[in-house]
């Protein structure tokens, strides 16, 4: 065989090195001397695969600092055996389910792997969780959302400076509400429903239709909460500012305490536990008041954080911080309230509620600061799925008949259900 010959079919054979341009999509040599594992025009074609998407040496990620979850119902068996020869643990073969972690670029409908990408191609990661609908026209933080009991509207508050109103059974927004400034709270209690703007709240009764401002706090009312007849108000000053309904004819509401003790902003608010107000705050501590004298009865300190939300589940306070753990603190008839039970979180919490699910158990939602909200059933803290956006979700309702709300950075709202059969859970 002629020298030069062979020399060009030994140049042309494929070598097991990874072509760098094909996995970047833009391989034009055919052949290439490169390994391909398929023809790089494929995934042009059906992915809409840009330059930079690939790195040559290890697959893409939703986010390298994150840590797959490990998979519920996972057929993954570890049986360790004594024997002559020492310990064996022999492992079964694992199932081929996605992790739990959200593919990036499939949320960008840029990713080339299809169906057998590792990361999750789906807005939620459970076993008995539907969409129903999606909620479209915020243009920024969900801030709150509230659904008033006996109405068929549901009202939601936005950083975009907005409070819209939903039909309830259509699913279209029947009313845009420009305010002017960001919406930074809002809730509902019997026919009233209260938005916390800066410096200002704004009250509408739903059935007399009258409207109200109430005056006095500084900065933006970041939380807010009805209990004895009274409406509170935490505000960025440290200051919960307190309203009852007024005997004059010309006005609803009078100002009837201010409670200082804190001293950053007061960033959520909930009652229970023994019918006392509970505050967190920027300053790290969890305040406990008395709602007949207005007195604070004890400080909470635990979080090394921010205490970002509460809750009152049953006899139980549940916290939740940036310090990136939910502490559950015991409610005794007599002494301090003491942590019980504290749960390390991947991020930071932003915020909790709770529910049962169509079985009854019970669900916690954290929301969390990677874009994400995890499930977890309560006591033993199981994670239950996950739901993930674009953006962080800033608000989550509960609502009646195993619903749920949610609302994230980029204004969407969404309309989730609990499944009583499992089986029919789909990814949406």
């Amino acid at each position: 065989m002629d020298m030069k010959v062979a020399k060009n079919i030994s140049t042309q054979r494929v070598i097991p090195k990874p072509c760098h341009y094909w996995l970047a999509g833009r391989c034009n040599r055919n052949p290439c001397r490169f390994l391909h594992e398929a023809t790089p025009h494929t995934f042009t074609a059906s992915c809409n695969v840009n330059a930079g998407y690939h790195s040559s040496r290890k697959r893409h990620s939703s986010s390298e600092s994150e840590k797959p979850l490990p998979k519920r119902n996972s057929k993954t068996v570890l049986i360790r055996k004594s024997g002559d020869g020492g310990d064996r643990t022999p492992v079964a073969e694992a199932s081929q389910k996605p992790s739990p972690i959200i593919c990036k670029y499939w949320m960008d409908e840029n990713c080339v792997y299809g169906d057998h990408c590792r990361y999750l191609h789906s807005w939620f990661y459970g076993d008995a969780l539907s969409t129903l609908t999606k909620l479209q026209g915020h243009k920024k933080l969900v801030t709150g959302i509230t659904l008033p009991v006996g109405s068929n509207k549901l009202y939601s508050g936005s950083t975009d400076g907005t409070l819209r109103t939903w039909d309830c059974h259509s699913g279209k927004c029947d009313n845009v509400m420009n305010l002017g400034a960001e919406v930074t709270s809002l809730i509902s209690e019997g026919p009233w429903i209260f938005v916390g703007l800066p410096n200002i709240i704004k009250a509408w009764n739903l059935q007399t239709a009258s409207q109200f401002t109430l005056d006095g706090p500084k900065g933006r009312i970041l939380a807010m909460v009805v209990g004895k007849d009274t409406l509170l108000a935490g505000a960025e000053d440290g200051v919960i500012s307190a309203w009852r309904v007024s005997s004059e004819p010309s006005s609803s509401f009078e100002m009837v305490a201010s409670l200082h003790g804190h001293t950053k902003s007061v960033v959520c608010l909930t009652i229970g536990c023994r019918k006392m107000l509970y505050s967190g705050s920027m300053d790290q501590t969890i305040k406990v008041w008395n709602l007949d004298t207005f007195e604070c009865t004890m400080t909470l300190h635990g979080h090394t954080g921010a205490v970002t939300s509460l809750i009152c589940w049953d006899n139980f306070l549940l916290s939740g911080s940036s310090d990136c753990t939910i502490k559950i603190w015991a409610a005794t008839e007599e002494g301090p309230l003491k942590v019980i039970y504290s749960q390390n979180v991947e991020n930071v919490v932003i915020a909790l509620n709770g529910m049962t699910d169509a079985e009854g158990k019970h669900i916690l939602f954290c929301s969390c600061k990677d874009n994400s909200v995890r499930l977890y059933e309560l006591p033993s803290f199981s994670e239950r799925g996950r739901l993930f956006a674009r953006r962080e979700f800033g608000s989550i309702e509960i609502g009646s008949g195993g619903l749920f709300f949610t609302g994230d950075g980029t204004g969407l709202m969404t309309v989730w259900k609990w499944l009583e059969d499992p089986k029919l859970a789909g990814s949406s």
